[in-house]
């Protein structure tokens, strides 16, 4: 080693350098926004997707995923834009996980996922103006250390929770109570970049 400090990263360019695109957003998540940006992409319009997400009888977690984005990007009309969706499921085997609606459903997601490896499954779906429809679908393998009712007790105490699925959010302080991942980051927190990338791309658009 030399001693010399580490060159900086480039820094991301700022939002102001990032033009509205032809794409409308399926979802009006905040996290799915911010990770879109990094591929350069503002949405033209954000239009969240009002479907039924009841997971149906014998579903798996993986193909309920599947369904989810495209179902969303199939109820928004996009006339002359592309429509991007996304959803993303954690499941423990064939379980599927609900989204955190209240402390007592948080505390047992986290109590359910102490010690133990989960899948989260992410699916996006990108609906061109003509009706096609191309998606793809990430799956990351994610294990909690051992909680102790002390940290348990600390996360439901920090909200982060609420809304979540599997009643935790990976880029929050939750991140710290993580063994262990394998797989994507940003499909944990809500877009596969990898695979939105993929398919922004082959539809054309001008990316990062």
């Amino acid at each position: 080693m030399t001693g010399e400090p580490p060159a900086p990263l480039s820094p991301r360019p700022p939002s102001t350098q990032l033009r509205p695109s032809g794409l409308i957003l399926a979802s009006a998540s905040p996290r799915r926004r911010e990770l879109l940006s990094r591929l350069g992409v503002v949405p033209a319009r954000i239009a969240a997707a009002d479907i039924d997400e009841t997971p149906a009888t014998r579903e798996t977690p993986r193909a309920y995923a599947a369904r989810m984005a495209r179902e969303k990007a199939e109820t928004i009309d996009g006339a002359d834009l592309h429509v991007l969706a996304g959803d993303t499921v954690v499941a423990c085997g064939r379980r599927i996980l609900p989204k955190a609606e209240d402390e007592a459903t948080a505390r047992q997601c986290l109590a359910l996922l102490s010690g133990r490896r989960h899948r989260v499954l992410s699916a996006v779906a990108l609906k061109a103006p003509d009706g096609t429809l191309h998606a793809r679908l990430s799956e990351t393998q994610v294990r909690f250390k051992n909680l102790c009712p002390e940290e348990i007790d600390a996360y439901i105490a920090s909200g982060e929770w609420d809304g979540k699925a599997g009643g935790y959010a990976i880029q929050g302080c939750a991140e710290g109570l993580i063994a262990w991942i394998s797989g994507s980051h940003s499909a944990v927190v809500g877009l596969p970049l990898f695979e939105t990338r993929g398919l922004l791309k082959a539809a054309g658009f001008a990316l990062i």
